[in-house]
């Protein structure tokens, strides 16, 4: 008769111990980690190739597992269809610069324009009015998202080293670039930093992949190291130079380097 006396006074000291556990670590700060969702996001690795192609009539035929189009342009048949070809897909967005000929043009706010760009139609953003942007840039992202694209690649998301006609800090840009990283993982897709090399060290983590333009001729490209340590691929082209000017460096770096043109047609040259 003392054994069943005997379970139920341990089984009653077991129970009381898991309490105590439970009850001391509700004291503790929860475990960082991953954000939700971080694990089913496309990362791409360093080296990966792409294509890069927002003007003229897009070419599927390009032999490069990683495509970058416009959101705007392309539908969600023609994202099914790069995926059913095996290829990743990123959503080119501007985030930073007002573009007059988008079809959501009118909901931004003539306050929040800036001075041009140098490209027609476009004018830098007041990013520090996050609480007129940030809906807008949620809109865009949610059609990068319900297009079915795995990224988004962000532009001109380095309005504070160029006059942009507002009195941006460096501060103002992290917490812009920040914003938008959020906006993006909260829709599951993965998100580039672009250009923008002075914040890298800051917003590396915060960032799935980097797109960088004319690194090598500007000899930069050596800044772009913490995404490839973090193995996080950086997607980088020229216009300028030679092939042979940049592609062996590319090449040792890590990074995924091709030759285009200014018109970011068809045409790619990749290391």
């Amino acid at each position: 008769m003392k054994r069943p006396i005997l379970l139920v006074v341990a089984l009653l000291t077991l129970l009381a111990a898991g309490c105590t556990s439970a009850s001391d670590d509700s004291d503790k700060p929860a475990p960082t980690g991953p954000s939700p969702g971080a694990s089913a996001r496309w990362q791409p690795r360093p080296g990966t190739p792409w294509q890069w192609q927002l003007s003229g009539r897009l070419d599927t035929t390009v032999d490069a597992p990683v495509y970058d189009i416009d959101g705007f342009d392309h539908s969600r048949a023609t994202v099914a269809a790069l995926h059913g070809q095996g290829r990743k897909v990123i959503c080119y967005l501007s985030t930073g610069a007002f573009e007059d000929w988008r079809p959501d043009a009118g909901r931004f706010p003539k306050s929040l324009l800036g001075k041009g760009n140098g490209w027609d139609g476009e004018r830098w953003l007041d990013i520090r009015r996050t609480d007129v942007l940030e809906p807008l840039m949620a809109a865009r992202l949610d059609l990068c998202r319900d297009k079915g694209f795995d990224a988004v690649e962000p532009d001109n998301m380095d309005g504070y080293a160029n006059a942009t006609g507002f009195p941006l800090t460096a501060a103002d840009q992290v917490r812009y670039n920040r914003l938008i990283a959020r906006l993006a993982h909260e829709r599951g897709l993965a998100v580039g930093l672009k250009n923008d090399l002075d914040q890298i060290p800051e917003l590396v983590g915060d960032f799935d992949f980097a797109v960088n333009e004319q690194c090598a001729q500007y000899g930069e490209c050596a800044r772009l190291t913490p995404f490839v340590r973090a193995g996080k691929a950086v997607f980088h082209v020229e216009y300028e130079l030679p092939t042979s000017r940049f592609c062996p460096a590319s090449r040792s770096l890590g990074l995924s380097s091709m030759l285009k043109k200014y018109d970011l047609g068809a045409w790619r040259r990749p290391c």
